[in-house]
């Protein structure tokens, strides 16, 4: 039996529904899950761990469902997750272990998953950098974890033409097309952060397309007498709907990834959590 892969309906409304839970800006989930996964919620790396919409590898996952599973109703899962004297995320059960990381390729754990890591990691970066974090600099944390990431954004401050396979020797291993270019010549660390802030730009013109046409599901379905969507701001659909069009049209359309952009990234306003319950309805929460 040929089993359907998930539908890009159903992953953009888990995006869209962890965006509204947690505050965690709808563009900037759906701009890293294109570039991670391609919305393929079922991706698995060939050269790690990582699995799922968001390619988590098995220890930042474990890692973040036992610190925020239990408030988005895996509190089994959270409960079940220990920790080494190491620091190591273990489960002593290898069928609950396996049920644990195969919430990776659930659309809605991983995406609820992949907002409260960001948020997480922006508190991280700002602290140590002692600046605003971009979402480049949020991608960085997400791929090289929040240690690697203090590592790479510090060496850049103060050797942006480092080599960067030298310093992350087992990352370049496993994703040798970013550390190295065709011709073989490894690349800097300036190159990769440039490189990564470029393909967000590009997920964030897609993410625009996305928005549109989410909208006009959000329209189509209130001209067909729907007025029963939840919103963040207490008013009528047909209100919200006004909203969200009025703000798609001012926001510019395209995913902004400099430094002055940060505070618009993570833990934005209630409106734009209002504008992702739009989108949540006009897909009709497939």
């Amino acid at each position: 039996m040929t089993v359907n892969p998930i539908s890009a309906g159903r992953v953009q409304s888990a995006i869209a529904l962890a965006s509204s839970k947690t505050g965690v800006d709808f563009d900037y989930l759906l701009g890293q899950a294109k570039i991670e996964s391609g919305l393929n919620a079922s991706a698995r790396a060939g050269t790690s761990s990582a699995s799922g919409l968001y390619q988590f590898v098995e220890q930042s996952w474990l890692a973040v469902v036992k610190k925020h599973g239990a408030e988005h109703g895996l509190g089994w899962a959270a409960n079940s997750i220990g920790q080494t004297a190491g620091g190591r995320y273990t489960v002593g059960d290898s069928a609950t272990r396996s049920a644990i990381l195969n919430l990776r390729n659930d659309p809605t754990a991983a995406s609820l998953m992949a907002a409260e890591h960001a948020s997480d990691n922006k508190d991280v970066l700002e602290g140590a950098l002692g600046r605003s974090a971009n979402g480049t600099d949020l991608y960085m944390a997400h791929f090289l974890g929040i240690g690697g990431a203090k590592k790479f954004l510090s060496a850049m401050q103060t050797n942006p033409g480092a080599t960067a396979a030298s310093l992350f020797p087992q990352a370049a291993g496993a994703n040798r097309s970013i550390f190295y270019a065709a011709n073989g010549q490894p690349r800097t660390l300036s190159a990769i952060y440039q490189r990564f802030a470029d393909k967000l730009g590009a997920a964030g013109d897609s993410v625009t397309e996305t928005r549109n046409a989410n909208l006009a599901f959000a329209a189509q379905a209130l001209a067909m007498g729907d007025s029963t969507v939840v919103t963040g701001g207490n008013e009528s659909a047909e209100d919200a709907l006004a909203w969200a069009t009025q703000a798609l049209n001012g926001m510019g359309g395209r995913l902004n990834t400099s430094a002055t952009a940060a505070n618009s990234l993570l833990r934005p306003s209630p409106n734009n959590a209002r504008l992702a319950y739009m989108m949540l309805a006009g897909m009709g929460g497939r």
